[in-house]
């Protein structure tokens, strides 16, 4: 398992493609193709390799209550920010207390989000820099408390069909 901002000793990313987006971060192509070349290079082993996040992406069914929970309201607020007629901002949560877990949905401009990175804090990573800290674990827990599975109809998710009838438009026009 190889973390994708894992560096080279020189600060590189390891996974850095040498492509930047738009806003001149380096673009991430994977580290494990890396790792893995690095591994038949040195010793001659086959590999295989796979990247977790496609699988975090496809795996609504493991979604804990806090998240879709929070998706809905997430969802929801874009609506009426789009029906209010606001532009340039977005919808974010705002953890509003530890403890117990608190949170509600407020509205931060576009320009103070879109090109910002937001690191990890150091003092979440162990000492040895292959697991968290407890700080981390305290943050994260409710993060992931409750289930929340799909639907399931005869052994596979029952998606909803949309009904797809037109209705009147409430927005105006977006132009870029």
């Amino acid at each position: 398992m190889v973390s994708e901002g894992t560096k080279w000793a020189d600060g590189r990313f390891l996974a850095e493609q040498g492509t930047r987006d738009d806003f001149g971060h380096a673009q991430l192509g994977g580290a494990a193709p890396v790792v893995a070349n690095l591994i038949k290079d040195a010793l001659g082993h086959k590999y295989h390799w796979a990247v977790a996040d496609y699988l975090q992406r496809a795996a609504r069914h493991l979604s804990s209550k806090s998240d879709v929970e929070q998706a809905y309201a997430l969802g929801e607020a874009a609506v009426n920010l789009a029906m209010e007629g606001k532009n340039s901002v977005m919808p974010a949560v705002i953890r509003t207390s530890n403890n117990p877990y608190t949170w509600e949905i407020g509205m931060g401009e576009l320009k103070d989000i879109a090109n910002v990175e937001k690191m990890m804090p150091m003092d979440y990573i162990s000492d040895d820099g292959f697991g968290i800290t407890d700080a981390c674990r305290e943050y994260l827990q409710p993060l992931i408390e409750g289930e929340d599975y799909p639907p399931y109809k005869n052994g596979l998710p029952d998606y909803v069909v949309m009904k797809k009838e037109m209705v009147e438009k409430k927005l105006p026009s977006f132009e870029v």
